[in-house]
């Protein structure tokens, strides 16, 4: 039964990496990370939603965060608070390929942000961390800026 927990979360990645987008910053509808603030994800350990009040433009997305704080540190420090990838799924990019992410499933390694497709694919991706961040690092250079 496990087996079938396993495929059809890595079915659906490969299905939906064949929409992904060409931009380097996972955004939809020009809203990165899906308007969740990646600073909270440091401050509060916790994805938190951000307001459009508090929206910032970087790598041709809109960022928005929870407060004005979070703002700030963000414009001083973008490449400190925005996930890896470009916030697609660190799995996929392990694997050769751009996904898009759910803002709860997350972790923060060695002080970077990374994001998953969904909490059972970021149970595959926890199981071979080290190696996985190392694949996606060397697969990242080439695959930022393709479809």
């Amino acid at each position: 039964m496990k087996k079938v927990w396993v495929t059809i979360p890595l079915s659906l990645l490969l299905t939906i990496s064949l929409m992904a987008q060409k931009s380097e910053v996972f955004n939809k509808s020009a809203i990165a990370v899906n308007g969740y603030d990646v600073v909270a994800y440091f401050t509060e350990h916790k994805p938190v939603k951000g307001i459009k009040e508090f929206s910032f433009y970087w790598k041709e997305a809109n960022w928005q965060f929870s407060n004005r704080q979070n703002l700030d540190s963000f414009k001083a420090s973008p490449e400190k608070y925005a996930p890896q990838y470009g916030g697609y799924c660190a799995y996929g990019i392990s694997e050769g390929h751009k996904a898009p992410t759910d803002p709860e499933a997350w972790a923060i390694v060695d002080g970077r942000l990374y994001l998953n497709y969904n909490k059972d694919v970021q149970v595959i991706w926890k199981k071979e961390q080290a190696g996985r961040i190392q694949k996606a690092n060397q697969n990242w250079l080439e695959l930022k800026n393709k479809e």
